[in-house]
């Protein structure tokens, strides 16, 4: 049975319902202010849950997005907090938090899951090279997730590889239809997009297990490691306004641990190497993945070919 890499699930959501501050002002950015606390605990029940790999809870906390609220001089010390929170974490769970892995994350900087907002590569590749360099002292490998046009996984890419350490992309597809980026190009044309660009692995994220699924043999054919983490909610609107809370989009009743960890096994099966949770799959449903995947004689690691 291959190795399977075995990452985290959602912080934000999963930090509402931990916190008291339903309405957090700049979304997950607000608890490494106020309740960092809460964010290294979470880290904890990732790893305590099995996840190899752990995510910088900095989503939010890029330049352009603080930046909307007048918290842009905020944005260093947020990144400091936000790596000394998930190594001590780390170092929380003792044996369990032995070769975990802090993944850095590179956003979308001017809202999630609409390409027409993203600006131009050099525009981006500047903040991406800023948010790069306040991660590195803590993390191991850098995510670009949620990219949702070639384009702007170009730019996170680039400044990704740039660290020295390993670069994962992960695009968002819509969930009806032929699979595709929210930008309509397909993941063949935006893999096409990354060339001379030594990413490591490839990824779906922050759309439904179906529509990974459906992408799955467009990942699987590129000659990277690939994979796929989903989110829970309700089908993304092309209208979606960025800054409107997520909970508004509505969460499904069908993807409990169970039938999430079934859907991703279903992602193993068509030869992903990488699997994990998004927004609304909290620790639960990555203990209960953790047990198909050991059931199934796989051997979880935080690389691919480690």
């Amino acid at each position: 049975m291959p190795d399977i890499v075995l990452l985290d699930g959602g912080m934000g959501q999963e930090l509402i319902r931990l916190s008291r501050n339903k309405n957090p002002k700049d979304w997950s950015a607000t608890y490494l202010l106020q309740e960092p606390q809460l964010v290294r605990r979470l880290h904890l029940d990732f790893v305590k849950a099995g996840a190899r790999v752990i995510t910088l809870n900095t989503y939010t906390a890029s330049f352009t997005r603080m930046g909307m609220t007048g918290g842009a001089d905020r944005v260093p010390d947020l990144h400091r907090i936000a790596g000394e929170v998930a190594r001590a974490a780390r170092d929380d769970a003792g044996v369990d938090g032995e070769g975990v892995l802090i993944a850095g994350c590179l956003p979308p900087l001017n809202g999630s899951y609409r390409p027409e907002r993203v600006r131009a590569f050099e525009v981006n590749l500047e903040e991406y090279r800023r948010l790069v360099a306040l991660q590195a002292p803590y993390a191991d490998l850098f995510i670009c997730e949620t990219m949702s046009s070639a384009e702007e996984a170009r730019a996170a890419a680039t400044a990704a590889v740039e660290s020295g350490k390993p670069a994962w992309v992960a695009w968002t597809l819509h969930e009806t239809g032929t699979p595709t980026l929210r930008s309509d190009e397909t993941v063949g044309d935006a893999f096409a997009a990354l060339a001379g660009i030594t990413v490591t692995a490839v990824l779906a994220n922050c759309t439904s297990p179906e529509a990974v699924t459906a992408a799955m043999p467009a990942l699987v054919a590129t000659p990277m490691p690939a994979g796929g983490y989903a989110n829970a909610f309700q089908p993304i609107p092309r209208t979606y306004l960025p800054g409107v809370p997520v909970h508004h989009i509505g969460v499904r009743d069908d993807l409990d641990a169970d039938a999430y960890a079934a859907a991703a096994m279903g992602w193993v099966g068509q030869g992903a190497r990488i699997v994990g949770g998004c927004c609304e799959v909290g620790p639960a449903h990555i203990a209960r993945l953790r047990e198909r995947l050991l059931a199934a004689g796989h051997r979880i690691v935080a690389l691919p070919g480690a």
